[in-house]
């Protein structure tokens, strides 16, 4: 079991005065599987109005308003969780069986549409039904998918941005968590398999004495449903454990972005973002 003290500081820096902006930020975790919240809060400055509440998808939401000239927008996000290590069972399922589970749950038949950013080129979907024909059912083939494309995508920051859609991120064979998420989603979808993007935060160093901070990053990572659903980190090619820290799931990027808004009075901004991750216990 780890205990992670997560401070997330982003927000807006204006090209000039803004009149007013509105906002939605999911930058707070819930408390779920293997994870527990001990405490989290938000400080927006500035402020206006504010209100909280959970999404479709049950994100929290903390979304707020500013209505007086401001020139930056900033927010700071402080989490403290325990995370326990994850059961992966296997589950014998058959094709036909998981096919039966999206006709009655609205759940998994939501998670099995592609979006514009999971749509799947041709490439990845033949090398989907190459696994597809080699494994035993949808748990094997789905693992197997996601080693594939963890193993074919070098992370590499820099390259793409928060549009790049998995197709083009394909193309380059190169690409952020983001984009390593999205490949494996659309290849799960083209499958047949359920699956969801998740959002978080991963602590880069497992071997981290207890106090010690160090930098990270927001994380993506991806949810597959074959009886339950199985999480995995195809950019690391790791399976979901202590060291995740879950904060939102929808069917891509756009569902859980940590921050986005609009706002009126400037011809541009600019996003600043860190992340500092300690290990408590």
């Amino acid at each position: 079991m780890n205990r992670l003290r997560i401070k997330h500081v982003t927000g807006f820096a204006y090209q000039g005065e803004v009149s007013a902006s509105h906002n939605e930020a999911r930058m707070l975790p819930a408390s779920g599987d293997s994870q527990l919240v001990l405490y989290s809060n938000i400080d927006i400055h500035p402020v206006s109005s504010s209100h909280d509440y959970v999404d479709y998808w049950g994100t929290r939401v903390n979304a707020f308003e500013v209505l007086s000239p401001h020139d930056e927008l900033s927010l700071t996000a402080t989490s403290l969780v325990e995370v326990r290590a994850r059961a992966h069972e296997e589950h014998d399922i058959t094709w036909e069986e998981l096919a039966a589970w999206a006709t009655v749950a609205m759940e998994y038949e939501e998670q099995e549409r592609q979006t514009a950013k999971t749509e799947p080129p041709e490439e990845v979907v033949e090398l989907v039904r190459e696994i597809v024909s080699s494994s035993s059912g949808p748990c094997e083939a789905a693992l197997a998918i996601c080693r594939a494309v963890g193993e074919r995508v070098e992370y590499v920051q820099g390259v793409t941005s928060v549009q790049t859609t998995a197709t083009e991120a394909w193309a380059k064979r190169k690409g952020v968590c983001q984009d390593i998420a999205h490949i494996a989603l659309g290849a799960l979808r083209s499958a047949g398999i359920p699956a969801r993007y998740v959002s978080g935060y991963l602590h880069p160093k497992p071997d981290a004495a207890i106090g010690e901070t160090v930098t990270g990053e927001s994380h993506a990572w991806v949810e597959w449903f074959c009886g339950q659903w199985r999480g995995y980190d195809p950019t690391n090619l790791i399976d979901i454990g202590d060291r995740h820290v879950a904060v939102g799931r929808g069917r891509d990027y756009n569902d859980v972005a940590p921050l986005r808004g609009v706002y009126a009075g400037s011809s541009g901004s600019r996003l600043f973002v860190t992340v500092e991750i300690t290990r408590e216990a």
